[in-house]
């Protein structure tokens, strides 16, 4: 098999069939040909090893030899991936991971081929390529035991489990390596694939006890989340979070870049960087439910970044905190109907709502009693940033033109509201909630709509299915006249057969400008249930819940009419806010 062969072999599948590996320092998605379509290493923004998905070289893949369907499943409250397939003969599975927790340095890639009924017969293919393609594997040599050692770019390979590979290819075109493993009825084998920008030790991981170290972490990173309407899905949720949080807290958006929210129309973004306010929503839907560690990951992570920047906060940073690259391109096809962009133009935005949302998060964790000395100081930080910048125009939510949206202030004024009734001092709570006060009677003097409901911004006089959250987090009663308007208004206008979308981008029908926003369908159940209407609420959420693939995996967008993700995968924002509903649909109304 060639280089092109690989390439026309495991052409990129639509998006609902990819699962996800994740160990927090860097995330795989794989195929439904067990095929690696995209990793990065050795973190999240570090360049692709295998980036297929995109368009570069780079695979790894065991699939059955002969005719198959495929299927596949998590071991519940864990990133553990069983790829499943029923071919001619038996059952096959491939059992496949990263080692969890994750090595900051070194990616540990496990699978396990396992033949659950009948003989198993699968082909493997290992072919990386560093920098999105651009890095073959060179001085590629086999060791007395059995081990494949060698060079990619600036990284170190090693693969166990594979000592009869044979090579191909060759240096200008990339060597490959590639086997054929037979396992008995009942049996596996093990592969262990190891990518390293240090030195790789002399000893390889034992299968068995990475196994079951993977195993017993992920057991005792996963709370319980029993009482919640969807105990499953809301252990999955939370799995996908740990999975995209580094060890420093930081939690990236998504796995991707480049996966287009909708075909040949240029919004495909690089979204492998920690966005403050997804951090946020994360925070505080784990916070829903209990004082788990992702909150503590949350707010040690913002609170660095206040600490730091100040009012200058950035919406995003790399998960060391540094400043998100320039956006540029790689000269690759990209996805289908995407580009092949890498960075992102938000280092150069202003979001005031960051702001608004790091005191929702820091008040969530006051809730617990989970704020040290440093995190109190982060918080009269954002209190001051607020103060000196909440009547300047910012990008917004959605990260468009800079104009004074309503969203941003309004969350302002909600997080200030929060913080204020999470146990500050009385003198602090009275200026909180005055300078909130002040926030929104500004916001109704250019932001209130005609009917009563609130606009998008003072020359916008459009609906926004984000002007559901200032009610949901406190900026006003939900009982309000306004936010009463504003819920019947997003129902009306903006919902579609269960889903709902961000807001009408002009004449054409909803579906035909951009898909359904799964985020908003679960503000919308999450509004409705605030209302008291129960019914409305688990509608909602059951509709956008299933807005998935078999893996269970969320994208920002759902194409309704075809059933189809869009945009990055998954989408880190839409499991917080599934999460979240999950767990408030069990409580009573708040307002």
């Amino acid at each position: 098999m060639t280089s092109t062969d690989s390439t026309q072999t495991f052409a990129p599948r639509v998006l609902r069939e990819y699962a996800l590996l994740a160990d927090g320092q860097r995330g795989a998605l794989v195929g439904p040909r067990g095929d690696i379509a995209w990793m990065c290493a050795p973190r999240w923004d570090s360049d692709g090893v295998f980036s297929s998905l995109v368009g570069g070289d780079g695979c790894y893949a065991v699939t059955p030899t002969g005719r198959f369907v495929w299927g596949g499943y998590y071991e519940d409250g864990s990133l553990i991936w069983h790829s499943r397939w029923i071919t001619g003969s038996g059952i096959v599975e491939c059992r496949e991971a990263l080692a969890f927790p994750g090595d900051v340095n070194r990616a540990v890639l496990l699978r396990r081929i396992i033949a659950v009924q009948g003989p198993a017969r699968v082909d493997v293919v290992l072919a990386p390529a560093a920098g999105f393609g651009r890095h073959h594997l060179r001085e590629l040599h086999s060791d007395p035991d059995g081990c494949w050692r060698g060079i990619l770019g600036e990284l170190r390979l090693r693969w166990t489990g594979s000592a009869d590979a044979q090579v191909s290819g060759d240096g200008r075109c990339g060597r490959m390596l590639r086997t054929t493993v037979t396992v008995p009825e009942g049996g596996h084998h093990d592969l262990i694939l190891e990518i390293a920008d240090t030195a790789l030790g002399d000893e390889p991981p034992d299968a068995d006890r990475a196994w079951q170290g993977t195993e017993t972490a992920w057991r005792e990173a996963l709370p319980q989340l029993q009482d919640t309407v969807a105990p499953r899905d809301a252990r999955h949720a939370y799995a996908v979070l740990r999975g995209l949080t580094s060890s420093g807290g930081g939690m990236v958006a998504a796995a991707t870049m480049g996966l287009p929210e909708r075909a040949a129309q240029g919004r495909n973004y690089d979204y492998r960087y920690v966005w403050i306010r997804d951090q946020c929503y994360a925070g505080q839907a784990v916070a829903s439910d209990g004082a788990h560690p992702l909150l503590d990951d949350a707010v040690r992570f913002v609170a660095q970044r206040l600490l730091a920047d100040g009012p200058n906060l950035m919406p995003a940073y790399t998960i060391t905190g540094q400043t998100v690259p320039d956006q540029r391109r790689l000269d690759l096809p990209g996805y289908p109907g995407g580009t092949d962009i890498v960075g992102n133009h938000v280092n150069a935005q202003f979001q005031l709502d960051a702001f608004g949302e790091a005191l929702l998060l820091f008040a969530a964790a006051a809730r617990h009693d989970h704020l040290d000395s440093d995190h109190h100081k982060a918080l009269t930080v954002a209190v001051s940033a607020i103060e000196a910048r909440w009547r300047q125009p910012d990008a917004g939510l959605w990260e468009l033109d800079n104009q004074r949206w309503a969203h941003s202030r309004l969350i302002c004024a909600a997080g200030l509201r929060a913080i204020a009734g999470a146990g500050a001092a009385a003198t602090d709570a009275a200026g909180y909630s005055a300078l909130a006060d002040a926030i929104l009677a500004d916001t109704d003097t250019d932001c209130l709509h005609p009917s009563g409901r609130w606009q998008r911004a003072p020359g916008d006089p459009r609906i926004d299915s984000a002007l559901l959250l200032p009610a949901i987090r406190g900026a006003l009663p939900a009982t309000d006249a306004r936010s009463l308007a504003t819920y019947q208004a997003v129902h009306d206008e903006l919902g579609q057969d269960g889903y709902v979308y961000r807001f009408r981008q002009d004449a054409r029908p909803l579906g035909e400008a951009e898909g359904a926003f799964v985020l908003c369908g679960f503000l919308m159940a999450l509004a409705a249930h605030q209302q008291g209407d129960t019914l409305a609420a688990t509608t909602w959420f059951e509709r956008n819940r299933a807005a998935c693939g078999p893996p269970g995996l969320f994208s920002e967008e759902y194409d309704v009419a075809q059933r189809q993700l869009r945009g990055n995968l998954p989408q880190a924002f839409v499991h917080a806010l599934m999460l979240e509903t999950s767990i408030r649909l069990t409580a009573p109304p708040w307002c």
